[in-house]
């Protein structure tokens, strides 16, 4: 039963649907996920018992029910973020930056927080793309080797019992710091709210940032909440 003692990341993992709820009201569900629901509600000056009547409601009708990964195959839930998320992020980086340059040029003078968070749209961009990269060839296929590799009680194709908690851990701290510097921009950006009067790319650049930060907390949900727990609990279970 969902509580207000029910921690967030358990509310999403177990129900999908809430997903969208923790965005209407601003609650993280990824990284900061790991407190009670009452704590995070109380951090945004929300009535828990409000939220949990929301995420009640979000029940989807039949056949349009969000997917549940926490029953898929480990390598196609891999395969999803990859092909999904990893995929986004690659497309939309460069498209952000040109926002963020032409923005800057024009507005920059006016608007101090602009040339800032430029900045930050260049860093996490760069950090993400090498984030890919490592989870792409390195952890994603170990993963999916394990699970492959249980079917016949083999060894792991790399490393040895529990040697996955690291890069797993060194993974979920990049998550964390990509987090920090959205929320950053969030904070700068008044929440992505352009200010009255702004011009097309003004307006653009903003609903580009909200719609990045916003496939990143579900990227990062998938991974923290998910996957990872999957995988080391696979890893652990091999005694």
């Amino acid at each position: 039963m969902t509580t207000a003692q029910t921690t967030v990341r358990e509310i999403a993992v177990e129900n999908p649907a809430s997903i969208r709820i923790f965005e209407k009201f601003g609650i993280d569900y990824c990284c900061g996920g790991r407190k009670p629901l009452a704590e995070a509600c109380a951090e945004r000056a929300l009535e828990p018992a409000a939220v949990l009547a929301a995420i009640e409601a979000a029940a989807q009708p039949a056949g349009h029910a969000a997917a549940d990964w926490s029953t898929a195959s480990l390598a196609a839930l891999c395969t999803h973020i990859v092909t999904t998320h990893h995929e986004y992020i690659r497309r939309e980086i460069p498209r952000v930056r040109r926002f963020a340059q032409k923005v800057v040029a024009r507005h920059g003078a006016d608007h101090p927080e602009l040339p800032r968070i430029q900045v930050l749209v260049k860093t996490v961009g760069e950090d993400l793309v090498q984030h890919l990269g490592k989870e792409e060839l390195i952890l994603f296929p170990w993963i999916a080797s394990l699970e492959r590799n249980m079917a016949t009680c083999g060894p792991p194709s790399l490393g040895c019992a529990g040697a996955m908690k690291h890069p797993i851990r060194v993974m979920m701290a990049e998550h964390d710091a990509a987090g920090e510097m959205l929320e950053e921009i969030r904070e700068l950006s008044h929440d992505c709210t352009p200010p009255e009067g702004a011009c097309p790319t003004y307006l653009g650049f903003y609903q580009a940032l909200s719609e990045f930060g916003r496939d990143l907390r579900r990227h990062v949900h998938l991974e923290n909440n998910i996957l990872f727990p999957r995988a080391i609990e696979l890893e652990e279970s091999r005694g």
